[in-house]
């Protein structure tokens, strides 16, 4: 079903403002896990029951969200200036959908780059472009070999995996869905960490995927999906041919003190304090951040504030900004 809650009138999208428009998707039978709930034995996992119970809670609807007009993009253009080619092929997928009933549809996305360029923080942006919500998978976590399927509920200290987990907990059915570290994997032998993403990243069998700690299919076609990795030697070839794989690169200066400038307009809006503050930083401190990468960067404008602040200043100076690879603690031996 389809229930379009707002509307705007189509426009440039760099003058009108974009209203997301909101449907609803059962992502599962809310039946089935009455029965399944009702089934459970004497002595079951109590946190099994305690997610069948939520399940019932919460119910089986999430909203499906599209932009209505088409999204300020080129705003990310100039905020993500290494991104470009997603970047446009997003525009091209979302330019065919505007105008039908169709849902958003991206193919999944495969970021290769050196760590700290931005892969992760892009695949927050889109989320927040198309107005849905966010799922993170870390591959390169202990737990990776469940991380994304979940654990029979058979095992000690088993939960759902970071899939199920994201439609359940969130509000939506197409929640952009990044999994990252893709090729720092380790498989233990038994169990193939990527299996999941065989089923999940065609649509066709996405539609009743199988949590192993909850053994209930739920429809997670709707996920826009994302994944970060430094390079594809170690992906699997089935992962790569159901992807679309980019090269991102570093930015040059001027797109490095572009990027700067967004994280810190960024950070700025995103604290009370930071309304004391320029809503632009100097040339200087640009320069001075831009030879830092986009993840050195949100760290070094942060605790640039802060400095500035402790200095009794109301304006972040070149000085301020401390390149945060100075300051890791050395190993110190005895």
């Amino acid at each position: 079903m389809t229930a379009s809650v707002a509307k705007q009138n189509s426009g440039n999208e760099s003058s009108t403002a974009c209203i997301p428009i909101a449907g609803f998707k059962d992502v599962y039978d809310v039946s089935d896990v009455e029965k399944a709930l009702q089934e459970l034995a004497p002595g079951t996992n109590e946190a099994l029951r305690a997610v069948y119970e939520k399940m019932l809670r919460v119910g089986g609807q999430r909203f499906t969200v599209k932009p209505s007009t088409m999204p300020p993009i080129d705003a990310l253009f100039d905020e993500l200036p290494n991104f470009g080619d997603v970047l446009e092929d997003i525009r091209k997928q979302l330019a065919l959908c505007l105008d039908s009933s169709d849902p958003v549809e991206l193919p999944p996305m495969l970021l290769l780059g050196a760590p700290g360029i931005g892969k992760t923080h892009f695949a927050r942006r889109i989320a927040q472009l198309l107005g849905t919500g966010f799922g993170f998978v870390p591959m390169s976590s202990l737990t990776a070999g469940w991380i994304l399927s979940g654990a029979s509920s058979q095992w000690k200290n088993a939960k759902p995996g970071k899939v199920f987990d994201t439609f359940l907990h969130g509000d939506y059915a197409n929640p952009v869905m990044v999994v990252d570290e893709l090729d720092k994997t380790s498989a233990d032998g038994q169990y193939d960490p990527l299996g999941a993403l065989y089923s999940l990243l065609e649509i066709q069998t996405a539609t009743r995927f199988v949590d192993e700690f909850v053994e209930l299919p739920i429809d997670a076609s709707g996920a826009v999906w994302f994944a970060t990795a430094n390079e594809a030697a170690q992906i699997p070839e089935p992962i790569l041919n159901r992807m679309n794989v980019y090269e991102i690169d570093a930015p040059d200066a001027e797109g490095a003190a572009r990027i700067a400038a967004a994280i810190y307009r960024e950070i700025r809006g995103a604290h009370d304090w930071g309304r004391q503050f320029p809503e632009a930083p100097s040339a200087a401190v640009l320069e001075k951040l831009a030879s830092l990468s986009p993840r050195e960067m949100r760290r070094a404008v942060q605790s640039g504030f802060g400095n500035a602040k402790l200095a009794g200043r109301s304006e972040m100076q070149p000085a301020d900004v401390q390149d945060p690879r100075a300051g890791k603690r050395q190993r110190i031996g005895f």
